[in-house]
């Protein structure tokens, strides 16, 4: 007897065969449809961009007279930017999703977050969006042309003809231009009333101070660009036109920037968070939704950030007990861990060349035992350099550089040793593990390196999928064993966790509860032992950044512990699931890792 449900679901799937090709073609149609718009969309960029081009190796070929260049940071070309958002994202929605494959749909829903954000972001005029970075302040301690160029030409610009060195003396004789941008932005932007606090003022201009006044020959890139001709083999009077230029110019420029950033500072108030400013939470809202990529309110992750705080301190109480130190809160101990001398280098050359010889021991035992657990690995090779001290007052404490597209230049993990007494020994391997690898510097290799995504893909960025996964491979670290028969390594693995759990607090606080700076200070000291000025500086001039480590964090490892339940669960395919499909928004995230367990 003929099964009528049987008969039936025959049927329907013969006539789903025969719609096939059709619907294939459809898909295929509106996929490169799709890939068209957004090709053209980022080689718009990086013809825009001769920095971002030079960063991923891509100024060659038609594109070579970008070497020369660096990107414009005027205010024309920041409104054309506004504009170009919003057409852009237009342009996108064109695209009817529900015609794309599946991996055509993953590419819309990972760049229409991207183009979402950036379209909401123009309705606000003094918006800035550099690198990592989303700032009300065109100008402050950690960002702006004289934190980004000097660094870019040490690091990223090539030297290895004599028309790159050449270019590296153009791009510096544009330098000037580039600071004169800023102080037109930055101007600007102060008559809405969006002027930096006064002690980010402060900062800022005494980091530009220190540029200025910084002879030529002394400065970081002027020595690399020696050095690097040196090695090449070239020839020329490149280094002594770079040492006039900067003497010159770009000095004029650095002191044009000061006398602004002082005339806002006369007025300037002390008031830390963004919310008090004119849209600040309606800003606010944004970044958090851009850092985070997820709809949580700042109250939820303020909430959140204080059961974080209580759960990580309950661990490393255990811990600190372990290793004989019982008395006194959690902060406390880890604040007297932090000063003893058998932990820290001496604060001198030989002391962070004594560091930075143990980091990358590290970094080369970590990246041995990877292939235990990831089905893929780079091949590129990743370095360690100190930040450059003419930046390294106001710059993070660490933070990655991913190479270009073809490996040929590493990545490099910067580590900022300003003062030794910052890392001491048992905080180092969790650094390195977070910005090298398996973290940044690894996730974004394998992105690059990657044969199935498209150059839009690999080169997109979202805070919490990258800080996220930093983060997660610090706990994957620990899960590796690195952290066995070294109790204090163990400890600075759960500090740098609660470290994060009180960003979650201090960064809705400042910009949503109305905290002071000291406020902030004050609950870092309380919370985790180290009341640091910088960082706590540093959220209130990138509003909400400091939220997506651990709210990535806890989306990644919360979804492998629900996956580890089912009886398909393997790690190394998970990894592959998170990291195979490049940098993503949370949301679509834990749609691709589950559809990979189906």
């Amino acid at each position: 007897m003929i099964d009528r449900r049987r008969l039936l679901a025959s049927a329907a799937a013969g006539a789903g065969l025969a719609a096939l090709p059709s619907l294939a073609l459809a898909r295929a149609d509106e996929d490169a449809r799709l890939d068209a718009i957004l090709s053209r969309q980022f080689d718009e960029d990086m013809d825009g961009s001769p920095q971002g081009a030079t960063a991923l190796g891509l100024d060659v070929g038609e594109r070579a007279g970008l070497r020369s260049r660096l990107d414009d940071r005027s205010l024309a070309a920041a409104g054309q930017d506004a504009i170009r958002a919003r057409e852009r994202l237009a342009e996108l929605r064109t695209i009817d999703p529900v015609a794309l494959s599946v991996e055509g749909r993953a590419s819309y829903d990972v760049l229409s977050f991207q183009k979402e954000i950036a379209a909401e972001s123009a309705g606000f005029s003094w918006h800035t969006a550099d690198s990592w970075r989303r700032t009300p302040y065109v100008v402050s301690q950690i960002n702006g042309a004289y934190v980004d160029v000097p660094s870019f030409l040490d690091t990223t610009h090539p030297v290895k003809t004599r028309q790159d060195a050449d270019a590296f003396i153009e791009r510096l004789g544009a330098f000037p231009t580039a600071l004169d941008g800023d102080t037109e932005r930055s101007r600007a932007n102060a008559g809405t009333g969006m002027v930096a606090p006064d002690f980010i003022l402060d900062k800022a201009i005494a980091q530009l101070t220190a540029l200025r006044d910084q002879p030529g020959a002394d400065q970081a890139m002027v020595r690399s660009l020696a050095r690097k001709m040196a090695e090449a083999g070239i020839e020329g009077d490149h280094v002594s036109r770079a040492e006039a230029l900067l003497d010159g110019p770009v000095k004029l420029a650095l002191e044009r920037q000061i006398v602004e950033l002082q005339r806002q500072r006369v007025d300037a108030v002390h008031d830390a968070g963004i919310g008090g400013r004119p849209d600040g939470a309606a800003y606010y809202a944004l970044n958090l939704r851009a850092y985070t990529t997820t709809t949580s309110t700042s109250t939820e992750i303020h909430e959140l950030g204080l059961e974080q705080v209580a759960d990580i301190q309950a661990q490393a109480d255990e811990l600190l007990k372990g290793e004989g130190y019982t008395q006194g809160p959690v902060a406390e101990r880890m604040a007297a861990l932090r000063t003893e001398s058998r932990f820290v280098w001496p604060n001198t050359d030989a002391g962070r060349a004594d560091l930075l010889v143990y980091v990358n021991a590290e970094m080369n035992r970590v990246r041995a035992r990877l292939p235990e657990v990831f089905a893929r690995v780079p091949t590129s090779e990743f370095l360690v350099n100190r930040v450059p001290p003419a930046i390294e007052a106001g710059a993070p404490g660490g933070y990655a550089q991913g190479g270009s597209l073809d490996g040929t230049r590493p990545g490099i993990y910067f580590i900022n040793l300003k003062d030794t007494a910052d890392w001491p020994r048992w905080t180092l391997k969790t650094l390195t593990y977070h910005e090298a690898a398996p973290g940044h510097l690894f996730e974004g290799a394998l992105a690059l390196q990657s044969a199935n995504l498209p150059l839009y893909r690999k080169t997109v960025g979202f805070s919490a999928y990258g800080e996220g996964w930093g983060l997660y491979a610090e706990r994957l670290a620990d899960e590796l064993g690195l952290y066995e028969d070294d109790p204090f390594g163990r400890i600075g693995y759960l500090e740098s966790f609660l470290f994060r759990a009180c960003r979650l607090v201090v960064d809705t606080g400042l910009h949503s509860k109305g905290w002071s700076r000291d406020q902030a200070i004050r609950y870092m000291a309380e919370n985790v032992g180290d009341p640091n000025e910088t960082e706590i500086d540093r959220y209130c001039s990138a509003p909400g950044q400091a939220c997506s480590y651990k709210m990535g964090e806890i989306a990644i490892t919360g979804l492998r512990e629900e996956l580890k339940a089912g009886s398909n669960f393997d790690l190394k395919r998970f990894h592959s699931a998170v990291l195979d499909g490049g940098r993503m928004p949370l949301t679509v995230l834990d749609q691709r890792v589950r559809a990979a367990f189906v």
